[in-house]
């Protein structure tokens, strides 16, 4: 198993060791989609110092918006020690990219002397996810009818942004609701990730009807099951289906029929038995904290 210890949300390890930073404008957004999302506790616990962090990845990056919103954390000691100097110089760097809020922000800070955070000096290149899967993605969708190719699209856009290789979160989806955005089943889970109430109160989706909303839930929900169960993809998965406290309870994929079915399905379109993940999301199930979680079928 691959465990994030370390790294960022957003910035797996890969296969042997070998990663590469998220790059360019849609690069540097994932990480402030990410750090907006730790700043206010938006489908994630709230992590102010994880937000900085990341923050300061996409103004390395270039992004303005980065730039403001570390500079505002620096000037009010938000996950970070309080630094006028450090502010003034983020504050001018996204003005000189034409942040209008940048600007109106600058007159709360100190002169300009250049001062720098450390995570913008010089040090050698982090890493960011990139899926370890050589799966035809553009085959798959090709392949599929008009009306689902949106869907999956808005999946395989997601995903990565969630560090989850999209061919799980595409198995998934398929299995739940065959990308379709209006499903709901009769225990009253909805939408293309077929979430239900508490699941989607949990993750902070507001319409289940949504597609943009529901597959941000169900990918956030998905991350959350694979660093609870430290990457155990059978664990995982069985989790989605009948919920972590039945795994638990059963100590690996529980006996009911559907939720075997369900894993099998997966694990037939994801063929992978480790996922990586970040283990400062939450802390490790009992299950896994006493002896290393394998695929296990109790019939």
């Amino acid at each position: 198993m691959i465990c994030l210890t370390g790294a960022s949300v957003g910035q797996a390890a890969v296969a042997d060791g070998d990663a590469v930073l998220p790059s360019g404008v849609d690069g540097a957004r994932m990480l402030v989609e990410q750090a907006v999302a730790f700043e206010h506790g938006e489908g994630v616990p709230r992590d102010l110092e994880r937000a900085a962090v990341l923050y300061c990845e996409a103004a390395r990056a270039g992004d303005p918006e980065a730039m403001y919103s570390l500079g505002w954390m620096y000037l009010n000691g938000r996950g970070v020690l309080r630094d006028d100097a450090v502010a003034t110089t983020l504050f001018d760097m996204a003005i000189v990219k034409g942040h209008d809020e940048a600007l109106r922000a600058r007159r709360f800070a100190s002169d300009y002397t250049g001062a720098v955070p450390d995570c913008l000096k010089d040090r050698p290149a982090d890493h960011g996810f990139a899926a370890r899967d050589s799966w035809d993605t553009q085959k798959y969708l090709a392949s599929l009818p008009d009306q689902k190719k949106k869907v999956v699209e808005i999946l395989t856009t997601l995903a990565p942004r969630f560090s989850i290789e999209p061919r799980l979160a595409l198995a998934i989806a398929s299995t739940e609701s065959n990308f379709d955005t209006g499903a709901r089943s009769p225990k009253n889970a909805m939408g293309v990730m077929q979430l239900i109430p508490e699941t989607a109160s949990r993750f902070n989706v507001r319409d289940s009807f949504d597609p943009v909303q529901n597959i941000k839930g169900g990918l956030a929900y998905l991350r959350w099951l694979l660093a609870y169960y430290r990457g155990d993809v059978a664990l995982a998965v069985a989790g989605y289906n009948a919920g972590e406290g039945a795994v638990d309870r059963y100590r690996g994929v529980p006996p009911f029929k559907e939720t075997q079915n369900y894993v099998r399905r997966i694990l037939a379109f994801f063929p992978r038995t480790d996922h990586p993940f970040d283990a400062r999301l939450v802390d490790a199930s009992p299950i896994v904290q006493t002896f290393r979680a394998v695929t296990r079928f109790k019939d």
